[in-house]
């Protein structure tokens, strides 16, 4: 009993301890990184730039579009609730520090910066530290939205999933910085992993608010954590994009036309399969007199001409 009620306090404890945890300066670190990163291996240099990337040939688009993406999620929320879009560049020490992660691992000598993030064990680590960003970040969203639209739970979603994963919704318009124009490539068209787990988590925290979960507030965000840091490592390890793959179908077929659809192709090829018995049956039907008049006939020359009659119909059949 007291070997279970201390296990039971020590992960109380490291939830409060991950529900407190500061994202600067190396939360935050980890996520520059990989938005810096990001932008690098999206670029693709023109023939006629000889190979070089986008950190050579256009340094500021490089810059531009890489602090886009390391404050995406403030930008994009702050335009959507009338907040001034540019707040996140008024902050000096969080511009500093990611204008100095783009440095690194644009220009540092050799490359060995971007190798050595690039590096799989050390990747891994600055996923999951990025997860636990993400969480925290969600959390910070639903709350922040729950306080300016209370009761409005789509758009204390919408807030939540832009504020985890908001850099996939900025794509598109850093894209534009460097010259490129993908609009079929969009997260609204094709949502990622990141989204539906955000949205995911958004509406865990809703119902913790409303009061709707058995569950330590600190046990929650521990497991939206744990949730976050598992789908990563799937996709990292095992090369699962989509572990809600099964529930998506099961849903798409109940209620999004997917059962309809199903049935209707059975019906549509019912027609086509009988009449392609009939056809058959048609055809063998043409065939009997052929056969019948040469068993008639026995093969002997008959005075009324009964043979040279079934050889007429015989080519008469051919030719049709």
């Amino acid at each position: 009993m007291a070997g279970g009620h201390g296990d039971v306090l020590t992960m109380a404890d490291v939830a409060k301890t991950v529900t407190k945890l500061k994202m600067y300066p190396y939360f935050d670190i980890a996520n520059y990184i990989l938005m810096c990163m990001m932008v690098r291996e999206d670029d693709r240099p023109p023939p006629s730039s000889d190979g070089q990337v986008l950190s050579r040939r256009h340094p500021l688009a490089s810059w531009v579009s890489s602090m886009l993406m390391c404050f995406s999620s403030v930008i994009i929320v702050n335009l959507i609730l009338g907040e001034p879009p540019i707040t996140p560049f008024t902050n000096q020490r969080d511009m500093i520090t990611a204008t100095a992660v783009w440095y690194a691992i644009n220009y540092s000598p050799f490359d060995l910066v971007y190798k050595s993030c690039k590096f799989f064990p050390f990747h891994v680590i600055i996923y999951c530290m990025k997860e636990i960003q993400r969480a925290g970040k969600v959390h910070h969203g639903v709350h922040f939205a729950s306080k300016v639209y209370p009761d409005d739970y789509v758009i204390i979603c919408i807030v939540g999933v832009l504020k985890g994963a908001g850099y996939y919704y900025m794509r598109i318009f850093e894209r534009l910085v460097r010259g490129t124009w993908i609009p079929s490539s969009n997260e609204i068209l094709q949502p990622t992993l990141a989204t539906k787990a955000c949205l995911l988590a958004s509406l865990l925290f809703i119902f913790d608010d409303e009061g709707m979960l058995d569950i330590g507030h600190h046990e929650l965000y521990l497991a939206v954590v744990a949730i976050f840091i598992v789908g990563r490592l799937l996709y990292l390890v095992l090369h699962v994009h989509n572990p809600f793959a099964l529930f998506e179908n099961i849903v798409c077929t109940l209620f999004f036309g997917g059962l309809v659809d199903a049935v209707r192709r059975v019906v549509a090829s019912k027609p086509t399969t009988t009449s392609s018995v009939s056809s058959t049956a048609s055809a063998g039907a043409g065939n009997k007199p052929d056969g019948s008049s040469m068993d008639g006939g026995g093969g002997q020359p008959s005075s009324t001409g009964g043979v040279g009659s079934g050889g007429q119909q015989g080519t008469k059949s051919k030719e049709e």
